[in-house]
């Protein structure tokens, strides 16, 4: 697979506080797009990042960090002109009020890509082709090439387009932000998107089946209800509806649950799986990245996933996943039987 978007420099507090108070930060890297790269490697995948980054040390720190994943980072451009992005956040959740981002990316060197500026033969090479939203946002240049990359090709010479809607209202300079990512949704063969996101960028109230309503052309759409559990739309010829129930998670950080949901279901797109499975290895791919405290986490085995994923619906509703079940595969399945 291929996945094509900006990453950052990523700096994370050694303590809770406010920015204005922590006194010292941990480096790190963060990217929705090489996030689900780094999962798909790491799970056994061949996976490629294309994206820009500066002819400085952060942009070093990132190609070299995402390439440790296994990932190919060969068609990752340098650009002597412009910097690599970088944020700072605060240790708290992301959905409370205390916490802050503070981003540093405006021209930065992947604000820059455009079809003149990216290989495009590298981006379409892959069988599927990951981009989100957020690349949208950066530039009109970015924008023009997600349309580029998402519109319909009469040699039908295109790999199978993911697309996560990954709205983010910081990032977008006009009010059009709605209906560029419904634009490009509409033009992606598999969608991801939050019910709570639809409600919030469209003012979808109807549930999945409305959101599947607004989002009728991919052949694939993907309904995150958070905790609850995930729908999947399918269109064969008719449309199927699957729903898979989310497995019970001890969360450590609820960061980067999104980018492993989606490189679990894509993991087992990939491998051809049925419906109900392909939302059951998005859960268990977002349950290893709640369970540690970065975005970033080490997937459970391919024999383990599979094991927990072909689970009856009742044992399925008893797993209880906790802090450390990817490194200790028996400590899921007993706590399935456990009364």
């Amino acid at each position: 697979m291929v996945a094509l978007g900006e990453s950052m420099v990523t700096f994370l507090p050694t303590r809770p506080g406010r920015l204005a108070d922590v006194p010292s930060f941990d480096r790190s890297i963060g990217g929705a797009e090489s996030n689900v790269a780094c999962a798909l490697a790491a799970a056994g995948h061949t996976a490629r990042w294309v994206s820009r980054v500066g002819a400085d040390a952060f942009g070093d720190h990132l190609v070299r960090e995402i390439g440790s994943y296994g990932v190919d980072v060969t068609s990752v451009g340098r650009d002597p002109g412009r910097p690599t992005g970088v944020y700072f956040r605060t240790a708290g959740d992301r959905a409370t009020d205390a916490h802050e981002v503070a981003y540093y990316r405006a021209g930065s060197a992947a604000s820059a890509m455009s079809t003149r500026t990216v290989d495009l033969t590298a981006v379409r090479a892959g069988r599927v082709l990951h981009l989100s939203g957020i690349t949208a946002a950066l530039s009109d240049d970015c924008l023009r090439l997600l349309r580029d990359l998402t519109a319909s090709r009469p040699d039908h010479h295109r790999p199978l387009v993911s697309f996560d809607v990954n709205h983010r209202p910081g990032l977008w300079r006009d009010t059009q932000g709605p209906h560029v990512l419904l634009e490009l949704a509409r033009g992606a063969d598999i969608v991801f998107v939050g019910e709570d996101e639809a409600r919030e960028v469209w003012g979808v109230t109807g549930g999945p089946t409305a959101i599947r309503a607004l989002l009728p052309e991919p052949r694939t759409l993907v309904v995150k209800q958070g905790a609850h559990g995930a729908t999947l739309f399918e269109r064969t010829p008719g449309d199927t509806v699957t729903f898979a129930p989310a497995p019970t998670v001890h969360v450590a950080a609820a960061v980067g649950a999104g980018d492993a949901f989606a490189a679990g279901l894509l993991s087992a797109t990939l491998r051809a799986l049925p419906a109900r499975d392909r939302l059951r290895h998005g859960h268990l791919m977002a349950a290893a990245a709640l369970t540690v405290p970065g975005d970033l986490a080490t997937p459970p085995r391919r024999d383990h996933a599979d094991r927990l994923a072909a689970l009856d619906d009742d044992a399925w509703g008893r797993l209880r996943l906790a802090p450390g079940w990817t490194d200790v595969p028996d400590r899921a399945e007993e706590e399935v039987h456990t009364p």
